[in-house]
């Protein structure tokens, strides 16, 4: 049984990674080329993770066949979720040469919530975003959402209006809130708990938080690339 490392790169087209092949002891040599040469035209490209396995190069020619359909003819580039080829090598059997501060299971565990984090942003563009609405007993709530890198982050200054729910997110519960005016962002994960953070309640994000154009969110929600 052969052992070698499998790898897998991020490129600076994005949506476009390569995954490859390399010896034991010529990781560092190969990473040092790919990483300052580029591959097949395609330049930028950054090592994201590598695992030691046995019978590599039947591992490789499987994720070949797995993922033709995506791959570039006559190359080893690839057009996938770098996550997704990530959760796939993080579950394999064998030692993980990169990153090496980092166990397989954390490696995983981010790798997951990254692709569970990208679904729910589906194609919103990152920016900001806002909500107001009256809130009965309150009186007017006015908040900003930036969304950034996958996240939902609910902007210091926003208005929250009480509540005596006891069934809110934890960041709600957790939220510095002073005079029902929020003193820190707030980072969430959809735009339902962004929302829920400053209305007080569960509500649906999608069509509460709108863009400039005063249009929701849901426009983005199911908007084919």
């Amino acid at each position: 049984m052969a052992k070698g490392i499998i790898y897998v790169m991020s490129t600076v087209v994005p949506g476009l990674i390569k995954i490859g092949k390399t010896g034991k002891n010529n990781f560092e040599s190969r990473m040092y080329n790919l990483e300052r040469n580029g591959y097949s035209n395609v330049t930028g490209l950054r090592r994201k993770f590598a695992i030691e396995v046995n019978d590599y190069d039947e591992k490789e020619a499987l994720l070949d066949d797995i993922f033709s359909k995506s791959r570039v003819p006559n190359t080893e580039l690839f057009a996938l979720d770098l996550d997704l080829v990530i959760q796939l090598l993080s579950s394999f059997e064998g030692l993980q040469i990169y990153p090496s501060m980092e166990t397989k299971e954390q490696v995983f565990t981010e790798a997951t919530k990254k692709r569970r984090s990208n679904e729910e942003c589906g194609n919103i563009p990152e920016g900001t975003y806002f909500l107001n609405r009256k809130v009965k007993g309150f009186g007017l709530v006015k908040a900003a959402m930036e969304v950034k890198d996958g996240n939902f982050i609910v902007l210091k200054g926003s208005t929250c209006a009480p509540s005596d729910q006891d069934r809110l997110p934890e960041c709600r519960k957790n939220a510095q809130i002073k005079n029902n005016i929020l003193q820190q962002n707030v980072i969430c994960h959809s735009p339902s708990t962004a929302g829920s953070v400053v209305i007080g309640k569960a509500i649906n994000g999608w069509k509460e938080w709108k863009d400039q154009s005063r249009q929701p969110l849901d426009i983005y929600r199911f908007k084919p690339d």
